[in-house]
């Protein structure tokens, strides 16, 4: 379905009290709308609340060992000179630059999701599979909240947690991400406020246990707000979280950077059971083309990174959710 489409539908949907999934990609071009998703079994979803999947986590004993293959270093430096240059021309604050790297697992799609113990996950068969750790927003008793994350470490790092939060750059991007959704949800709600500033999430992957920073932002919304649930949604794509500020620009960028459409990557998800509404942005994803799996990830990039340091990150951000 066209994005348009998707957003004027979730307006009668929410309206109505009626439950749906829907997903939309990054360019807002592209996307698709489930009413009564629980009822079906082809697209399988998770939320920490919901999920129209079995409970099991799939065959624990199957091995799930996964080679990656990046880019050359070389490939991704012209990727981050085009970036830099925007950042220099005052273009961008932050460019949030993403890659697509090949992967081999013996898993597939549908048993990552299975065995996923992130909190948002969507499967799309023959298409993709995201195990998302990053809510977009929760709509929830007229109040929305969102959880951006932005800051990433390893956790076997010495003092790994006081060296992501007093880190100058880190802090500098989480800071900008911030302001940006906090503008982004005051389009919508009044009495928007930063709840929870710069707090830790670990992360347990087949790789390593992972830290990132995240803050949590909230407003209050008026009465009629599911008469246009789609409009509040939409008039915050694509995420602030995985573009970059302003919005507008450090996209084109991102474009003329990364060379190829990102599709459902760094797209969002959502559902709404009648009443609540909770979404994710659609990081840490593996998607099938022509046999082959492909691994997307990325980071913020600002003109105090080294790209040396962002490409290793963005491997770095390459793992099974799963121990």
């Amino acid at each position: 379905m066209q994005a348009t489409a998707i957003r004027d539908r979730i307006n009668r949907l929410a309206a109505g009290r009626k439950p749906f999934l829907f997903a939309v990609d990054f360019e807002l071009s592209d996307g698709f709308l489930i009413e009564n998703p629980l009822e079906q079994k082809e697209v399988l979803f998770r939320t920490p609340r919901t999920s129209n999947a079995a409970s099991e986590r799939g065959n624990m004993e199957k091995n799930a060992s996964l080679s990656v293959f990046p880019e050359p270093y070389e490939v991704y430096r012209e990727k981050f000179r085009i970036v830099a240059d925007g950042l220099h021309r005052g273009d961008s604050f932050l460019t949030n630059l993403t890659v697509r790297t090949p992967v081999e697992t013996d898993l597939s799609l549908r048993e990552v999701f299975d065995r996923s113990t992130a909190p948002y996950c969507l499967y799309l068969p023959e298409r993709f599979v995201c195990f998302s750790p990053e809510r977009f927003v929760c709509i929830e008793n007229g109040v929305i909240s969102t959880n951006p994350m932005k800051g990433t470490i390893d956790a076997n790092i010495p003092d790994a947690e006081n060296r992501i939060l007093q880190d100058d750059k880190e802090t500098a991007e989480h800071n900008t991400i911030v302001d940006l959704l906090r503008n982004d949800l005051g389009m919508a709600a009044e009495e928007v406020e930063i709840s929870r500033f710069r707090y830790i999430d670990r992360i347990t992957t087949s790789q390593r246990d992972i830290l990132q920073v995240s803050s949590e932002i909230i407003g209050r919304l008026a009465e009629d707000y599911l008469l246009r649930l789609g409009d509040i949604i939409f008039s915050m794509l694509p995420a602030g979280s995985v573009s970059g500020a302003p919005k507008k620009s450090t996209v084109d960028i991102v474009k003329r950077a990364e060379g190829i459409p990102r599709g459902y990557y760094t797209g969002v998800f959502g559902y709404f059971d009648g009443a609540m509404f909770d979404s994710a942005v659609m990081i840490r994803f593996i998607e099938e083309e022509d046999g082959r799996k492909y691994f997307r990830s990325g980071g913020g990039i600002t003109v105090s990174s080294d790209p040396q340091s962002e490409y290793n990150e963005v491997i770095e951000k390459i793992y099974l959710p799963f121990v």
